[in-house]
């Protein structure tokens, strides 16, 4: 996003053009993005009733024009003719076929380029194009390779007498490499290896390659684990240097630090973690006022004070953004000696922390706020389990504390579904795993009292950070640049396809306006709860919402309607927290606004490795499922189906909530057809019907560990 860029006297360099040419600058450089009219006001720094109102008038003018297009209600995009250069820039998206599309950054539709036409480029590839007139989409050739996606590929090893190929695990990567045996360095057949394309002659189907590392024999769980992270070019290990930077820190607190903060020593304080937990980011402290309110501290570990800007703690960490939770391991964002140690909140145990402090009325209405770097001495660790169980009646320390603030959460929580905030209840799988990571069993985590108890003040604390920058300095002047997590609209076709299709089951969605969209679909979750369909109702409202990231540019977070919001509260597995702390204590100094611009940049990189991540994530919970079902092929299993396409039948086992596919090919009994918006497959002679939601009986057919890919057979229906 080209952001507004302020001169000396402050005022933005945009404002000097006319208004209307101001706006179409906007739309044109940035042809595939959305605004209101408030988002408008906010690239040329408008804050003016009055301009913004002419802003409204304009948008509508300029929609009525075709100028622009309404996307959604109040929110518009560029309509205007990008016209196509010969040569244009883009990055390869390969597809089952073979073909690509490129996505181009200046073109609002993607070009289609055959197999034939791609000249060796490959998935991810970004690629230098030439646009072919005359046809109903634009339809593409390449004409350079600008630059390769990857510099190396992860795979299999295939060996024969005379020569070897390389299997890219990507099935994106639809080319095999030609790997001569002086090439292979010690690899042996079937070993799971790294590769690099060496030459690529312009005949030549294959390109030349050599092995560049051995990982080890497939199906070894670290071999797995690694290979997983290395697809999404993740990190396994931290730099030597980078471990040695992080020793150097002291575990014991500067007394002279000490003194700058507010000592919440005295005050009872608690971490409530999951009971495996090591990097304790949070913890909670209460006190009961004179005045019968009561104070609540929400204090989180500090580690912009010993990662500090610029530092090579702080390239590691914004370089990798996030921590990864692989289904065995967890890759963290910062060493261990910091994200378990000195940063970690462990009890018994004086830290540095940040902290949100809120005096509460007895119905949880925030009286007053202050924010401020604290110490912090933790009483009590207490794993979920075992806060649960006082929440259920059961004795233990801080037992009073904890059904406090269990009472008080429960209000936020309502206060919070009341205008339309959304929660998903969903079981999340886990499996046991034995001593070489292989998994033995499966059992389910689901979010109990507890749990939400943290969520709430998390929420709270993420919330009113937010606001604290995020709102209308006095004179009516914008706010300061802040790092804020956003959450869009849904998309009005998902939405209205989603509403229709409920109504199969009896539920019925009829928001009286945009506004009330949000508090329609958490009716309807609310609804659901419980019935057969409650999966799937919120399996489907998921993919109907859209999906939060990172950005300076505050839209609000729909989803938990909220009007400001960021995240705060985990800065040890988080970068974007580090952010907002460093941002918030400036502010607090009295800095003026950072740029929005280098900000900008960094939460497009926040969003794009927590997308890595979660794929990541999602990979190695699928090996495992895999794996865990190896053992069963053959049997049958009782499944909802889970998803619907052209090509096949996703289904869930209800037992442990693996998922496999029916291809639509081994259906035999009829030739069925795909209803999009009923997500649905019809037998075109007979009628019979699959659709979401459905229970079946299916056998587990095969079970591919390199393909992390499970495949059902459908054995019949179970009546309802």
């Amino acid at each position: 996003m080209d952001k507004k860029r302020r001169n000396k006297g402050g005022r933005s360099t945009r404002n000097e053009l006319p208004l209307f040419e101001s706006i179409v600058t906007i739309f044109k450089k940035n042809p595939n993005k959305s605004y209101n009219y408030k988002q408008v006001a906010g690239e040329l720094n408008i804050s003016s009733k009055e301009k913004r109102k002419e802003i409204a008038k304009l948008l509508d003018e300029m929609t009525f024009k075709e100028q622009l297009k309404e996307v959604s209600f109040g929110k518009y995009q560029s309509n205007f003719k990008v016209e196509k250069k010969e040569d244009i820039i883009g990055r390869v998206e390969t597809i089952t076929s073979g073909s690509a599309f490129i996505v181009c950054e200046n073109l609002e539709e993607d070009v289609f380029v055959h197999a034939k036409n791609l000249k060796h480029a490959l998935h991810g590839d970004t690629v230098k194009i030439k646009v072919n007139e005359g046809r109903k989409k634009p339809e593409g050739e390449v004409l350079e390779i600008i630059e390769r996606g990857k510099s190396a590929y992860i795979g299999t090893l295939q060996i024969n007498a005379k020569f070897a190929f390389f299997v890219p695990d990507n099935n994106k990567i639809n080319v095999d490499f030609y790997v001569p045996l002086n090439k292979l360095r010690g690899a042996k057949e079937g070993q799971k290896v790294i590769a690099a394309i060496t030459d690529w002659p312009p005949r030549s189907k294959n390109p030349f390659g050599e092995i560049v590392d051995i990982l080890g024999d497939v199906g070894n769980n670290e071999v797995v684990m690694h290979s997983i992270l290395f697809e999404y070019d993740l990190p396994m290990n931290f730099p030597e240097h980078v471990e040695a930077e992080a020793e150097k820190i002291s575990m014991k607190l500067d007394p002279k630090e000490v003194e700058k903060r507010r000592d919440f020593r005295d005050i009872t304080t608690f971490t409530i973690d999951p009971h495996d937990a090591k990097d304790f980011d949070d913890a909670l402290s209460i006190k009961k006022l004179e005045n019968g309110n009561f104070e609540i501290g929400v204090h989180i570990a500090d580690v912009s004070h010993y990662v500090t800007e610029g530092s090579i703690l702080d390239e590691e960490a914004y370089n990798r953004a996030t921590s990864i939770y692989l289904v065995d391991r967890v890759v963290p964002m910062l060493p261990e000696k910091l994200s378990n140690g000195v940063c970690s909140l462990r009890p018994n145990e004086e830290k540095f922390c940040f902290s949100a402090v809120f005096e509460m009325d007895n119905n949880s209405r925030v009286i007053n706020e202050w924010y401020g770097r604290t110490v912090i001495y933790s009483d009590k660790r207490y794993a979920y389990e075992d806060a649960q169980a006082i929440i259920e009646g059961g004795e233990g320390e801080l037992k009073e504390e904890i059904l406090l603030m269990d009472k008080l959460a429960k209000q936020l929580r309502d206060q919070r579904l009341k205008v339309g905030g959304l929660t998903f209840d969903r079981v999340e799988v886990k499996f046991n795993l034995d001593d070489k990571g292989a998994p033995t069993g499966v059992y389910f985590k689901e979010s109990k009292d507890a749990n939400k108890l943290i969520e709430e003040f998390m929420l709270l604390a993420n919330r009113k950070v937010a606001a604290f920058i995020g709102k209308k300095a006095k004179g009516g002047k914008p706010p300061k640049t802040f790092v804020y997590r956003i959450h869009d609209k849904p998309n009005p076709d998902k939405f209205e396809q989603f509403a229709n299709f409920v109504t199969q089951f009896g539920h019925f969605i009829k928001p009286k306006s945009e506004g009330d969209i949000a508090k329609s679909i958490s009716n309807l979750l609310v609804d659901v709860k419980g019935k057969k369909e409650s999966n799937m109702v919120e399996t489907l409202a998921i993919r109907t919402m859209a999906k939060a990231e990172y950005s300076t540019n505050n839209i609000g977070h729909y989803g938990l309607g909220f009007t400001h919001y960021s995240h705060f509260t985990s800065p040890i597995r988080r970068y974007p927290d580090v952010m907002v702390h460093r941002l918030l204590q400036s502010y607090l100094d009295g800095e003026k606004s950072a740029d929005a611009n280098v900000y900008e940049e960094m939460c497009i990189h926040s969003s794009k490795m927590e997308k890595k991540a979660s794929d990541a994530e999602r990979d190695s919970i699928k090996y495992k499922q895999v794996e865990f079902m190896l053992s069963k092929i053959g049997q049958q299993f009782e499944a909802l189906i889970s998803g619907v396409t052209e090509w096949g039948i996703y289904a869930e086992i209800e037992e442990n909530l693996c998922e496999g596919m029916i291809s639509t090919r081994s259906l035999q009994d009829d030739h069925y057809a795909y209803d999009q918006d009923n997500y649905c497959l019809v037998g075109k002679k007979y009628g019979e019907k699959f659709q979401l939601g459905d229970k079946i009986v299916i056998e587990i057919k095969n079970a591919d560990l390199v393909k992390r890919q499970l495949d059902f057979e459908f054995v019949k229906k179970v009546e309802a």
